[in-house]
């Protein structure tokens, strides 16, 4: 026995990439394990854009993306009569998580919206409190 021996008996098993059949699963599997992901990514992100300032919403929709070419991936050449009754369900699923997920996105991106406006206008009064004024150049320039 090698010295890695008693390392691979604890490793854990390969992981195939989203559009290889996962062993037993079949081509099915691979679309419910994306989907899964896919969901994961979704309740992620729709916790942490209600509840932490910081969220990074560039990678979360990189992350996005790439699980979406997985899903085009594995649904490529699959008709409506190839996808099984729990592939249906998890679609439905996500279908449902998109949903409140766009209402999530749309409510930071009109609060976002509002905190620009917001300091848009303080800008203008301030730009507007006589500070600047043409009036003040005006006089400067003719002294």
């Amino acid at each position: 026995m090698s010295e890695y021996s008693d390392t691979l008996q604890f490793a854990p098993p390969r992981r195939t990439t989203s559009w290889e059949p996962a062993p037993g699963g079949g081509r099915g599997g691979a679309l419910a394990a994306i989907l899964g992901r896919i969901e994961e990514a979704i309740d992620l992100e729709t916790t942490s854009i209600r509840s932490d300032p910081k969220f990074d919403l560039s990678a979360s929709n990189a992350r996005k993306s790439r699980h979406l070419y997985e899903l085009n991936k594995a649904m490529k050449g699959l008709s409506r009569g190839d996808l099984r009754p729990e592939d249906r369900a998890g679609i439905l699923r996500l279908r449902d998580k998109l949903s409140t997920n766009e209402a999530a996105i749309r409510a930071h991106l009109s609060a976002v919206t509002e905190v620009a406006a917001l300091v848009q206008d303080a800008i203008e009064r301030h730009e507007a409190d006589g500070t600047y004024s043409s009036t003040a150049f005006g006089r400067a320039g003719g002294v």
